[in-house]
């Protein structure tokens, strides 16, 4: 089979379209169509049912696609590894992120990468960190659940909780919940998946210390950490953030300092292949150091801070809280 054939039909079945194909391969809609055409002709299969609204795989043509996907990520892994035979880390790197971390506390550390690193160009997905490193989809990710699939190389790199917080601006119109028990007087935004499926951070919220498994009813549901963050930060009410969320932005006073949601851990994962990257592993290490610099993985929760030593910045005591709310509300 021709391989320009083969890359054109691997791009129309990822894009779902022949437009879409053609503007990926730099090539036209049309000069994208005669190619699967040949290729269905030579074949002797139909490989795409065509409809208005976009393509989608035959039975046959699924076949080969799984065929083809594992070609061109062979063929991915094969580039990267080239490019990594040079003395200096360079290329692109492919960063599948949970939404979160990366968002609020990666992303305004490139700078930094790039600096140090000027030739590697980071590629920051923000997907959940749920690219298929054996299919190619990206070369690392970061991932807040332990990685299932085998042949990729995973280390935990940080664990974290998370909490309620709110604006002043709410704390003085609705004051502070003093119990858990407050809560339900009080108005809560969560974070949703379309709409439907609450988030478990936000789930904990709904459901502390309810009885008989009954579930507070939020005012708003949000689908993504960023919208739940501008939600909590205009007043609307009170969210559940990862702590490290709340080290990266200001403006927000952690209330119930005496309620965490359960520990989640976070894992910096790639393809077996790429062990010996210089790009992956000084990303890696590059990780871990803003990591300890940041003490992500310090938990106020189970950080005793004598009082008579003060309270440092990076750690939101229970009395540091109680007092800062405190004068919100006076």
């Amino acid at each position: 089979m021709d391989w320009d054939k083969l890359r054109a039909f691997h791009a129309a079945a990822e894009a779902g379209s022949f437009t879409n194909a053609g503007a990926q391969l730099n090539l036209s809609q049309s000069a994208v169509s005669r190619q699967i055409t040949a290729l269905e002709e030579g074949l002797h299969i139909a490989l795409f049912h065509r409809h208005a609204r976009g393509l989608k795989l035959t039975q046959h043509g699924a076949l080969l696609h799984d065929a083809v996907r594992e070609v061109m990520a062979r063929l991915s892994l094969a580039e990267a590894r080239l490019m990594d035979l040079r003395d200096e880390p360079r290329g692109p790197l492919r960063i599948s992120c949970d939404v979160a971390l990366g968002s609020f506390w990666l992303a305004p550390r490139l700078r930094e990468l790039h600096e140090l690193y000027p030739e590697i160009t980071p590629i920051l997905l923000l997907d959940g960190g749920t690219a298929d490193l054996a299919m190619g989809e990206a070369d690392v990710a970061i991932r807040m659940s332990v990685p299932e699939k085998a042949g990729v190389v995973q280390r935990r790199i940080l664990s974290t909780r998370a909490y309620a917080y709110a604006a002043p601006d709410y704390l003085r119109r609705h004051g502070a919940p003093g119990r858990v028990e407050e809560l339900d007087q009080h108005h809560l935004v969560v974070e949703s998946r379309d709409g439907e499926q609450i988030d478990e951070r936000s789930d904990w919220l709904l459901s502390l210390d309810t009885l008989g498994g009954s579930s507070r009813r939020p005012v708003a549901m949000l689908d993504g950490v960023c919208g739940l963050y501008r939600a909590i930060a205009s007043g609307l009410g009170i969210g559940v953030l990862p702590h490290f969320v709340a080290q990266e932005v200001t403006g927000l006073v952690r209330v119930l300092p005496d309620a965490a949601a359960p520990r989640s851990d976070g894992y910096f994962v790639y393809a077996a292949e790429l062990r010996q990257s210089k790009r992956v592993m000084v990303f890696r290490d590059f990780l871990i150091r803003k990591i300890a610099e940041s003490r992500l993985n310090l938990d106020p929760v189970d950080t005793v801070v004598p009082l008579d030593r003060g309270v440092p910045r990076h750690v939101p005591a229970v009395a540091e809280t109680s007092r800062a709310v405190a004068e919100l509300v006076r």
